[in-house]
């Protein structure tokens, strides 16, 4: 059954990581702020988004916080008007990168109508506005929305709602150029993924985004990998090439990981290996994340960890780490490379145990936002600040752990013929 898993994501397994023309948007120090609404308040594409630079940036000190609130429009919502939201749940954090994703309920769902757009083009523009006078240093991006899905399902009206997202989407990049901000299109490599997971898996495409307007996990991660796109991520975690000659020692090439007491006796191949980062932790046990992962380029542009090994003499071989098999591999696949990010391995279980202290100190941060700050504002009680802070206190704890937890470990690795 592994077996078959591994030939089924070998040709995504060899796709050759992206060449990424600029350095990688975030720096060291970075406070980020994600400012939407409910797309934003499911704390998914944020938290696949903040999972992926803790684990490929260990060594980089970047905050996040996440201030999506549910029905929001660029006049605010039930989180109160705009420049309360501002105010609270962007202002306070003294943010040094600001994303922006507003126009899903702004588009009220009907066909495009010029005044409801001006509505919000000069919303938009007041919130830009009104953040830069605040905090003249800071690099914005504006989020084209995500998609009303009109593929999987029939448009409600003439050429579909997601249409009238996609102007509002062209006015973002008119926005973008002129306040000299970041623009990330949420939309169209979506769209395009979707379509692609549509013809594959009709019904099963329909799960990406159950009620059109919320996509699930497997719709969010797409989302991720969109924005990640627009910061230059970077694809390779790490790779490793070994070149075994019957009459020398076995020569190593590797990049972004360190590769030390290689061994190879009696037909058996051992290393040791230690990475500068760990692979996303994509969940492909969910079949609706796996579909959204191999309808899209997720993996050619953010998930490439390539082993290589050549000059074999056997014709299976089992791969383990740390004393765990993670794989049976012909000699001629090693020899081509598999793509160790796409295997249960300890280094995406040690990923997956980052991202759940990436949703715990979310979760813990929302209740301090949502339970305690916000519906208490009015309330006087002597107890009411310092409630916040221990909220605070116990969610850098979390994230301290997080970032411990992202830390990478040396692997030790073996590659002996199958029997």
């Amino acid at each position: 059954m592994r077996a078959a898993r591994i030939v089924a994501y070998l040709a995504l397994a060899l796709a050759p990581p992206a060449l990424a023309d600029e350095p990688f948007y975030l720096k060291d120090g970075d406070r980020v702020v994600f400012y939407g609404d409910s797309i934003t308040d499911q704390r998914l594409y944020t938290t696949f988004v903040e999972t992926y630079v803790v684990t490929r940036f260990p060594a980089m000190n970047v905050s996040f916080v996440h201030s999506g609130w549910g029905g929001d429009r660029v006049t605010g919502g039930g989180g109160g008007p705009i420049d309360l939201r501002l105010k609270r749940d962007v202002l306070a954090y003294r943010p040094t990168v600001l994303t922006i994703m507003l126009g899903m309920n702004d588009g009220s769902y009907r066909p495009f109508d010029e005044k409801i757009f001006q509505t919000y083009a000069n919303g938009m523009e007041r919130i830009v506005e009104k953040v830069k006078a605040e905090l003249p240093e800071v690099k914005i991006t504006l989020i084209r929305p995500s998609p009303f899905d009109d593929v999987t399902r029939p448009p409600v009206f003439e050429k579909g709602y997601n249409a009238v997202l996609v102007r509002y989407g062209d006015f973002l990049k008119e926005l973008a150029e002129k306040e000299h901000a970041k623009l990330a299109d949420l939309n169209t490599s979506v769209v395009d993924a979707t379509k692609k997971a549509f013809e594959a898996d009709p019904e099963k495409a329909k799960k990406l985004n159950p009620d059109r307007v919320h996509p699930a996990p497997g719709g969010q991660l797409l989302m991720a990998a969109a924005l990640l796109d627009a910061w230059d991520a970077p694809a390779l975690v790490s790779d490793v090439q070994i070149k075994l000659e019957s009459k020398s020692e076995p020569k190593t090439q590797a990049e972004k990981t360190k590769v030390s007491d290689v061994q190879w006796n009696d037909g058996i191949l051992k290393w040791t290996q230690l990475d500068e980062s760990l692979p996303f932790p994509a969940d492909l046990k969910d079949d609706v994340i796996k579909l959204a992962v191999n309808s899209s380029d997720f993996v050619k542009d953010l998930d490439q960890q390539p082993l290589k090994v050549s000059g074999l003499e056997g014709s299976d071989y089992v791969l383990s780490i740390d004393g765990e098999e993670v794989g049976s591999f012909s000699k001629d696949q090693l020899a081509e490379g598999i793509n160790l990010a796409l295997l249960t391995t300890p280094m995406t279980k040690q990923a997956s145990e980052v991202h759940n202290l990436t949703l715990k100190h979310n979760n813990i941060h929302f209740t301090r936002w949502r339970s305690v700050q916000v519906p208490l504002s009015g309330i006087k009680s002597a107890h009411l600040d310092e409630a916040i802070a221990d909220l605070d206190r116990v969610e850098a704890e979390v994230i301290d752990q997080q970032r411990a937890a992202a830390q990478p470990k040396p692997r030790r690795y073996e590659l002996k013929p199958k029997v």
